[in-house]
């Protein structure tokens, strides 16, 4: 949605600063919630013009529980994601990820949070590209200084899990798309985050590449890792436990999913 504004930098300012709430950990914790946001608001100002992308969303999302979130185009699913995702900062509200509130975190705080707490797999897959499978899914590691030993293990590990132990020492331009996309969620469960953010994991593949990835995932989300996407798919969304629907930043309905539809 959008708006005209008669002074945009005092109107950003009311916006930034009213106060913050507050939620109990000890809550979170009680009702095994993971993620939970409160009153989230994300407004970008271009000029006179103020585009509510994010509008009021009160969301809890349970430990374990894989939720889709969809949408139309300029609905406010992606900007909500780069929020909840810690890549974005919300104009007002709370975000709290395992019992943190990371809203009002400094750059160097939300890199640390992105890096213990938050996996994050892109449509357009992000890898390194002058890097072996191996060292992309190490990469996460060396910023925790985890030993190099160590890091080679669990990197292998973890490809053997995605099914490409055997791609290794292959750089991306040598591994087909949906290889590609494997090594990308490999690489997104190096720090073992409690949480692991999708956005549009299978845009840019073909259909059975796509499923091969969503059977991926669900194996994943099977073990315990919360996972939450955004994805324009229904079929892709059928994986979920819960899917809810965006329109004009607000969260318009959720539905439960009868996973009898999904193959097995």
């Amino acid at each position: 949605m959008v708006f005209k504004m008669d002074n945009p930098s005092s109107t950003m300012l009311d916006i930034t600063n009213i106060e913050r709430g507050t939620v109990s950990i000890e809550e979170m914790k009680e009702n095994s919630v993971i993620l939970k946001t409160v009153n989230l608001h994300k407004t970008y100002i271009s000029g006179p013009l103020a585009v509510q992308a994010v509008r009021g969303i009160d969301l809890e999302v349970k430990n374990g529980e894989f939720l889709a979130i969809m949408g139309p185009s300029g609905s406010g699913k992606s900007t909500f994601l780069n929020c909840l995702s810690a890549i974005d900062t919300p104009t007002m509200g709370d975000i709290f990820i395992d019992g943190q509130n990371i809203a009002a975190l400094t750059d160097n705080q939300l890199a640390d949070i992105r890096l213990r707490k938050i996996g994050l797999v892109f449509q357009t897959f992000q890898l390194f590209e002058l890097l072996t499978a191996l060292e992309n899914v190490e990469m996460p590691m060396t910023f925790l200084k985890i030993p190099k030993k160590e890091r080679k293990e669990r990197a292998l590990e973890l490809l053997r899990m995605v099914g490409l132990e055997a791609r290794a020492q292959h750089i991306p331009s040598e591994l087909s798309g949906g290889e590609q996309q494997r090594i990308a969620v490999a690489r997104a469960l190096a720090n073992d985050p409690p949480v692991l953010f999708l956005d549009e994991p299978t845009g840019d593949l073909d259909s059975k590449n796509s499923q091969k990835i969503m059977e991926l995932l669900k194996s994943i989300h099977e073990k315990g890792v919360t996972l939450v996407m955004v994805t324009h798919d229904p079929e892709m969304a059928a994986y979920a436990d819960r899917v809810i629907n965006m329109l004009d930043g607000k969260i318009l309905n959720e539905e439960i999913n009868n996973k009898t539809d999904v193959n097995k």
